[in-house]
């Protein structure tokens, strides 16, 4: 028989790969995104200097050719490889089906606990009003996306912390709301105890772009955006400052 530790083990094993697809998904669109925008310049203005050199002028003519068939290359590349392997997550396809909003918290709870919680010192209080609210949506989806956000929470905290999961509901939705007290060096401090991958929690210690999250928490934001929900979070961990990290998903789908 499966000891109860081991399952908590490989959960903790697949909630983290979960995390980590997605934020390699990110990187990717980020990729995709930002290199295509001067590469469609640069074949822009290609054809723009095509037209303003003289057609008997050979050197000049393979340089330009040259460009253009470099650009080329380059979202072939881009379409081939990037676009391909972000094809398993582009579209998230969640499984809606109505469960209760507090039975899922104090899993949630307990996982984070095992993965992290535990060996860090952190203690996750729950300040839970949903009462009976039922969400209609992709219970395991949600449930992943809470407990990295208590992870991250965790991964942010020095030993002996605490961080509080505050839960409510409201005739239109459910709002799940996770508060600490930040401390951003524990991200980065390899003597600690750590679930997320060192490049994620690198990342996350830097300054985000406006409007952006950090990268390890991708998986969140898809999961508000199936929903027809909203993820927030800081732009920047605080070095002891307190922080909030919002998912907030309507009760019913769209």
């Amino acid at each position: 028989m499966v000891s109860t530790s081991q399952n908590r083990t490989e959960r903790t094993a697949r909630l983290c790969a979960e995390a980590a697809l997605f934020m390699r998904d990110h990187v990717l669109s980020r990729v995709s995104h930002d290199l295509r925008s001067p590469l469609n310049a640069i074949h822009s203005w290609a054809y723009v200097l095509e037209r303003k050199i003289d057609n008997g002028d050979a050197t000049a003519q393979r340089a330009l050719g040259g460009i253009r068939t470099g650009v080329e290359q380059q979202v072939q590349l881009l379409e081939t490889l990037v676009d391909t392997t972000r094809a398993e997550t582009r579209k998230l396809r969640i499984e809606r089906a109505p469960f209760a909003v507090a039975a899922l918290i104090g899993e949630a709870v307990d996982d984070a606990r095992t993965a992290l919680g535990d060996a860090r010192g952190v203690t996750f209080v729950v300040q839970d009003t949903t009462g009976a609210a039922s969400l209609d949506g992709d219970r395991e989806r949600i449930a992943q996306a809470l407990w990295l956000m208590l992870v991250f929470a965790a991964e942010t905290s020095a030993h002996g912390a605490s961080v509080t999961l505050a839960a409510s509901a409201s005739a239109t939705g459910a709002q799940l709301e996770v508060k600490w007290h930040a401390t951003r060096q524990t991200l980065i401090d390899d003597a600690l105890a750590h679930v997320l991958e060192p490049f994620a929690r690198a990342q996350a210690s830097e300054q985000q772009e406006a409007g952006r999250c950090a990268w390890v928490l991708a998986l969140c934001q898809r999961v508000a955006e199936a929903h027809g929900g909203r993820f927030e979070a800081p732009a920047l961990v605080g070095e002891g400052e307190d922080m909030a990290l919002v998912l907030n998903v309507p009760l019913t789908g769209a």
